[in-house]
């Protein structure tokens, strides 16, 4: 299991190396202009519990570009299976499903640990001073493991790159948003709360902006996550060998 999951990380490192400069340049795109955007526009004027509205966006940011970035490995995925058929050659060569998953989802919180390292420099750069503590990466991890498993089975159920997109538009966009990414949940109507509850990226950005901001950390937000990921995991795995018969 160890070879055949090394195989395919190292395929999308490779791949990653090839793409390394555009990568960096991406993912550094979106957070950048969130920060001067909203954390410009608005930061001098709001506060929340005593912290300016920048060292509430970053943890946000961090919890989001987790999230994206672990779910971008989809792309890559489909990619390689509709125009490249990488997949078939994985089929045919002597690897198991949870190598070719473990292997994946390994590259998927590669993919999202880079994005986190350039909002963190671009958060020594805005002077943005937080605590990165043991929770704090540990969220960042969960919520990668998360997102990259969903990836991998959403990528072995959709019957075109098309539809790749579409899912992307309709469950990774609207969370990123309604997450507590930009703004607090408690500000929301009493129903909303209860919806956005639902989200593993509420969870998470609490999580790692608790973690950043010095309070304390709801461990049941970890256990949410860590549940969650394994069900999820395991559903992909379920997936890619629906995909192999």
């Amino acid at each position: 299991m160890i070879n055949g999951t090394l195989a395919v990380f190292i395929r999308e490192l490779l791949i990653l190396k090839r793409r390394f400069k555009r990568q960096v340049a991406g993912q550094a795109v979106s957070p950048l202009l969130y920060l001067l955007t909203f954390g410009y526009a608005m930061g001098g004027q709001l506060r929340f519990d005593g912290h300016s509205y920048l060292e509430f966006l970053l943890p946000g940011l961090v919890a989001m570009s987790s999230m994206t970035q672990a779910f971008a490995i989809a792309t890559d995925i489909n990619v390689a299976r509709f125009y490249y058929h990488i997949f078939d050659e994985f089929q045919a060569a002597p690897i198991s499903n949870s190598s070719y998953v473990l292997g994946e989802v390994l590259a998927g919180i590669t993919r999202a640990l880079m994005s986190i390292l350039i909002i963190l420099g671009f958060g020594l750069l805005f002077e943005v001073r937080l605590h990165y503590g043991p929770l704090f990466w540990t969220t960042i991890l969960l919520n990668s493991f998360l997102f990259a498993s969903l990836a991998v089975a959403l990528a072995m159920v959709v019957k075109s790159h098309a539809d790749q997109s579409l899912l992307t538009s309709f469950v990774i966009t609207p969370m990123a948003f309604l997450g507590g990414t930009f703004f607090p949940i408690d500000h929301l109507p009493g129903w909303t709360r209860v919806v956005l509850q639902l989200l593993p990226l509420t969870h998470a950005s609490t999580a790692i902006r608790a973690d950043s901001l010095g309070n304390s950390v709801n461990l049941s937000s970890l256990l949410l996550l860590a549940v969650t990921g394994i069900i999820i995991f395991r559903i992909a795995l379920h997936c890619v060998d629906k995909a192999r018969d």
